[in-house]
């Protein structure tokens, strides 16, 4: 069932960048990646802290959170397309810290927000990747500066295959949150799954 799954959400990515190449342009609004996206947020509200994404929604997902404080750890896989583990339990107001592993042949996003905030940060993921910064195995560090585009928030990580990263947030929230990827394709294919907050 993975292994279907994972085609799927591999052709699906590689059409939209065939789609691109050829010129396409996705029919969505995308965001202009400056603002929030060159530094780090400490508190994520309505949207990465900046305002644009999930406009309209206004309760908070929560916030960074110190890693000297934090109170468990979860080693996230990210593959061509799944997480693994696929979905979470998280105990409110707890400080979890986060080990994401790409092990796919793809870039990758673990983002922590609402399915609002990632349907509006797929525009913007769609964008980089117009404006050739994202690829699809590959990030294009140098292209970013030249576009304004920074990918740094405190409560996601986007990752080349084979890297790593740490993601330490603290979830003070009632919110109904997903881990998700962002990246054109995936969140469609499948790549996402829940956020189970324990009262």
């Amino acid at each position: 069932m993975k292994s279907i799954r994972n085609l799927r959400g591999l052709a699906m990515t590689l059409l939209s960048a065939a789609a691109l190449a050829a010129g396409g342009h996705a029919a969505l609004a995308a965001g202009s990646h400056d603002g929030g996206h060159g530094h780090k947020q400490e508190k994520a509200e309505a949207g990465h802290g900046h305002g644009e994404h999930g406009k309209g929604e206004r309760r908070s997902i929560g916030h960074a959170g110190d890693p000297a404080n934090a109170e468990r750890t979860v080693e996230i896989t990210m593959l061509d397309n799944s997480f693994e583990p696929e979905k979470l339990v998280i105990e409110e107001g707890q400080t979890v810290r986060f080990v994401v592993t790409n092990k796919g042949e793809l870039v990758h996003e673990f983002n922590i927000a609402t399915a609002a905030m990632h349907s509006s940060h797929q525009a913007e993921m769609m964008e980089m990747m117009q404006k050739g910064v994202l690829g699809a195995d590959r990030i294009h560090h140098d292209k970013m500066g030249e576009h304004g585009m920074h990918h740094d928030h405190a409560n996601s990580v986007l990752l080349e295959p084979g890297e790593s990263g740490e993601v330490v947030w603290t979830f003070d929230t009632d919110a109904e949150l997903e881990f998700a990827c962002n990246v054109p394709g995936h969140y469609e294919s499948g790549m996402k799954g829940p956020i189970r907050m324990h009262h």
